[in-house]
């Protein structure tokens, strides 16, 4: 009786370490990936063009590909462009355009560190954190290489300069 109680016991510690190993909620800590021109969300408005910009933050400077897609095309046309984008979230800035860009807007999907999307028509907005999102978005670009921009964003609101390149 008292091995099969200690069997028992056994099982049970096993299957909740299990568990709990399995059901962790541990932040994304390994190196981003940028969608590089991949459409993750199905909507297929993001074939990478060969449109570079740069991006300018405080010190830092980070190139950009815009996506060959009628939004991006239209938010080029309004570059150069320094603003103060706000922060949102612990994830992302954002930037209320005054006037509309043209929208091809997906619901869901993986956001990658350094994608630029539009939010509505009229919102631009930065990713610095990977996660997923049922939130529809029309995507515009991406960091070619995000290394460095949660620094150069830091926590609070942040002026962008938006230019081509």
């Amino acid at each position: 009786m008292k091995l099969k109680s200690l069997i028992t016991v056994i099982v049970v510690v096993f299957a909740f370490s299990f568990c709990a190993a399995s059901c962790s909620n541990d932040d994304d800590v390994s190196t981003p990936t940028p969608n590089n021109g991949n459409d993750t969300t199905g909507n297929g408005n993001n074939n990478t063009s060969t449109t570079k910009m740069k991006i300018t933050i405080g010190t830092a400077v980070f190139t950009a590909t815009l996506y060959d897609n009628p939004s991006a095309a239209a938010f080029n046309t309004r570059l150069p462009l320094t603003i103060d984008m706000t922060e949102l979230n612990g994830n992302e800035k954002y930037y209320d355009f005054p006037s509309p860009l043209p929208t091809n807007a997906s619901v869901g999907g993986d956001i990658k560190v350094g994608d630029l999307t539009l939010y509505g028509n009229n919102v631009l907005v930065l990713f610095y954190k990977n996660f997923n999102t049922a939130y529809s978005y029309t995507n515009l670009g991406y960091i070619d290489n995000p290394t460095g921009l949660v620094t150069a964003l830091g926590s609070g609101n942040v002026t962008v300069k938006f230019e081509k390149q």
